[in-house]
């Protein structure tokens, strides 16, 4: 596997801009995942870096060796990567084992040993390499898929969204074993999605693509806990925004005042996740108190929607087993920092 270097990549379709300059190394071995909404660019990038599309500026390389580039564009098959689909494309009229095989040279794709530890490595027992794909179940597609991919040992391996269209137990079960056999197979990575959880949870680093452009790229917890502006800590996570001010390094909102050095001074948008906000029974044992409003229950935790005494509206998330009355009064804190931006 090698490290993948994208330098002011740059695409347009039907002179609309997709991607704007982006540029991002993913390190040898490591799993990096590209985030953003619909319409980011995010499966533009992918197909830039699969030799799907040329760009129209900008290059790709991998391993020092230039794929696109100035008067430079390697074809897809010549780029030793390997590609899982979003609904794994596997062939129907091949057992596993053939379409594992599929991508090895033809002298090798006899080689059973070879097919054996390949589905070993993503979960699955040798029984399975004489099934055909559709009497499996949708999570275990996708590990042929990734084994599928593994097979010819490329140099880098592009996943786009391959976990979209499973059930939520089944992605998560899915995500882990692929996120495993990528590591023990030293896999470099790059994995798509517009899942916020899945983002932060399988990537060593996650890059936040809006509008064609790269706005962060960060490790998990830095993304989350320092995002770059509001509007990025609202689409990571969940996010209490309230109106502040800020003054001599000191920020103040509905919720409390805060020393934040680096804000300008002006209004300003207070950042607080719902998870920093501590309820309590007694309103007098909390700086505040607020009224509970409402309560979506998810089962092991749950969003509680607040109002404080002065009409501001705020939601806090709580475990699932403790949780106030409808109605109650119940007092107030914020634990932790706060993050705080120039009011957009």
């Amino acid at each position: 596997m090698a490290e993948l270097r994208v330098a002011d990549l740059e695409k347009s379709f039907a002179g609309q801009g997709v991607l704007r300059g982006v540029s991002l190394t993913v390190p040898t071995g490591r799993l990096v995942a590209i985030l953003g909404a619909s319409g980011s660019g995010k499966t533009t990038l992918l197909r830039l870096i699969a030799g799907f599309e040329r760009p129209d500026r900008g290059s790709i390389a991998v391993d020092g060796a230039t794929l696109a580039g100035a008067g430079i564009f390697l074809a897809p098959e010549r780029r030793r990567i390997g590609y899982v689909a979003q609904d794994g494309a596997l062939f129907p009229h091949l057992t596993v084992a053939e379409n594992i095989a599929f991508g090895l040279p033809r002298a090798a794709r006899r080689a059973h040993a070879r097919v054996g530890a390949l589905l070993a490595m993503v979960g699955l027992p040798a029984s399975y390499a004489d099934r055909a794909p559709q009497a499996l179940s949708g999570g275990e597609q996708q590990r042929v898929a990734l084994a599928r991919a593994l097979a010819p040992e490329p140099r880098l391996v592009l996943l786009d969204e391959p976990f979209s269209a499973l059930d939520a137990a089944l992605r998560a079960e899915t995500r882990e074993v692929v996120a495993d056999a990528l590591a023990r197979a030293g896999a470099t990575a790059v994995l798509v999605t517009h899942d916020q959880a899945e983002a932060l949870s399988i990537g060593h680093r996650v890059a936040v693509l809006r509008d064609g452009r790269l706005v962060q790229y960060d490790d998990p917890m830095t993304l989350y806990r320092a995002p770059h502006d509001a509007a990025l800590a609202r689409f990571i996570g969940e996010a209490v925004v309230l109106a502040g001010t800020a003054r001599a390094g000191r920020v103040r909102c509905a919720l409390g005042q805060w020393d934040i050095a680096t804000i300008a001074d002006g209004a300003v948008d207070v950042v607080i996740r719902p998870e920093q906000l501590r309820l309590s029974p007694d309103p007098a044992a909390a700086p505040l108190t607020a009224r509970v409003g409402a309560i979506t229950f998810y089962g092991h935790d749950a969003r509680v929607d607040l109002t404080l005494a002065d009409g501001t509206a705020i939601f806090a998330r709580l475990a699932g087993h403790r949780l106030p009355d409808l109605g109650a009064e119940i007092g107030v804190s914020v634990d932790g920092a706060v993050m705080a931006f120039p009011a957009g």
